[in-house]
């Protein structure tokens, strides 16, 4: 392995963004509004398709929020949620006051289990009394959820759907694109997401009216008067046109990287097909087309790794993987659920043969932020989060380096009687 370190995945940047970027200074468009912003909108809802409308947002957390307010959610309210997720799909509830009520997975996309859904319902308006405002289901690591199902039981119950789609631009379920099959349905452009325009978000709406209203709350929430007039309480949320600029050169490459995903997905499974007790999480049948925005393994708990006995040995200072805005630094090694040794020990073991990975997003129902929070669950969720592992995957991964890395994966197991194949010799 060379001394340059592989990253987990990093929207690739071109030399068409800059044009647009130039644009708008050149024309002094550098305001949350402009010719890129409509642009970048006009761009997504060609994508997207099916007549549906776009809101260009400063974060995909800033579409969450304004797609719960929408459907009317409030304090003393509950709203259905996907609990295998990042805090983004739920945190937006809380700013509302309102309470999240987490629903576990089902086990073969990893998303939100509708049974367990139709349940968790059914449950909560027996004890409440009333039903919730919405569901929030999540497309996790690219992967399209049992949106048939889910929206089944929203139309049983008369409940408006949000996809958080965010990391699932270009997924599709049955060919129709994710995001567009709820109410509403949210996208990312964070630097780490299929496209990036620095920061930001979109929000897909059904119609242009309802555009015109979540555009209202975006934009503080301004009426047509000649000087400033607030009758509802709106947000700073729109897009600056330099970040939409960004976003405009991103869409010419958007169908690019999504074909690099994949490839790099079918490559990983095809490499490591024969190491036992390795697995690489794909998609269910072809009715669930992933983007694979993120590449995940689970590894048997049977499996032995190199340096478990280091795990979990000293606290981490800092970000792992650089993310940022980690300023409070852990006091203990250890927390009530957490990977696995042998997970934490291939991480580590991975990240000092200059390669980056990461464990799975830890459930919402595990975090003490919501240790109050009703949750349905039936252990999925956190069994993946105990077993599995994010693999560096992006437009700037080349085949060459996954060959690598699954070398250094191969390398770092013991012969346990777990049969481990070289990717060299599957070639």
């Amino acid at each position: 392995m060379s001394n340059k370190r592989i990253y987990l995945c990093l929207a690739h940047m071109s030399g068409k963004e800059m044009g647009f970027i130039q644009e708008a200074f050149d024309t002094n468009w550098v305001v949350p509004l402009g010719p890129n912003v409509n642009g970048f909108e006009a761009d997504l809802e060609e994508f997207v398709g099916e007549d549906k409308k776009v809101v260009a947002l400063s974060a995909g957390t800033a579409a969450v929020h304004l797609a719960l307010i929408a459907c009317g959610v409030g304090p003393g309210d509950e709203v259905m949620v996907q609990s295998f997720t990042f805090c983004a799909s739920s945190h937006p509830i809380t700013y509302l006051g309102a309470t999240p009520v987490f629903v576990d997975s089902e086990e073969e996309t990893w998303n939100m289990d509708p049974e367990l859904l139709d349940k968790a319902i059914a449950d909560r308006i027996d004890k409440t009394g009333k039903k919730p405002k919405a569901i929030m289901a999540v497309y996790l690591y690219g992967m399209p959820a049992k949106i048939d199902e889910l929206m089944a039981v929203a139309k049983k119950y008369d409940i408006p759907l949000i996809e958080d789609a965010a990391e699932g631009l270009g997924s599709r379920y049955k060919g129709k694109v994710c995001g567009t099959y709820g109410k509403y349905g949210v996208l990312s452009f964070n630097g780490n997401k299929m496209i990036t325009t620095s920061g930001g978000g979109a929000l897909i709406c059904p119609d242009e009216e309802t555009k015109n209203k979540i555009m209202f709350y975006a934009t503080q929430a301004r009426e047509s008067y000649p000087y400033y007039q607030h009758e509802e309480i709106g947000y700073n949320y729109r897009m600056s046109n330099i970040c939409a600029g960004i976003g405009r050169g991103q869409m010419t490459v958007v169908d690019e990287h999504i074909a690099h995903h994949k490839k790099l997905c079918r490559l990983y499974a095809e490499l490591l097909k024969d190491v036992k007790g390795i697995d690489v999480h794909l998609a269910p049948s072809d009715e669930f087309d992933s983007n694979y925005w993120l590449i995940t393994v689970t590894l048997d708990e049977n499996l032995m790794v190199k340096g478990e006995e280091d795990a979990y040995k000293t606290v981490v200072k800092g970000a792992v993987g650089g993310a940022a805005g980690v300023v409070h630094q852990a006091s203990e090694t250890h927390t009530d659920c957490e990977p696995n040794r042998n997970v934490e020990a291939m991480r580590m073991g991975l990240d000092k043969a200059g390669v980056e990975a990461r464990p799975l997003w830890k459930p919402m129902h595990k975090q003490p932020v919501y240790k109050n929070a009703p949750a349905y669950t039936n252990g999925v969720s956190e069994s993946l989060f105990k077993r599995g592992l994010c693999l560096p995957s992006g437009p700037c991964v080349s085949e060459e380096e996954v060959r690598q890395i699954v070398d250094t994966i191969c390398q770092m197991t013991i012969d346990n009687g777990l049969r481990r194949l070289s990717s060299r010799s599957a070639e």
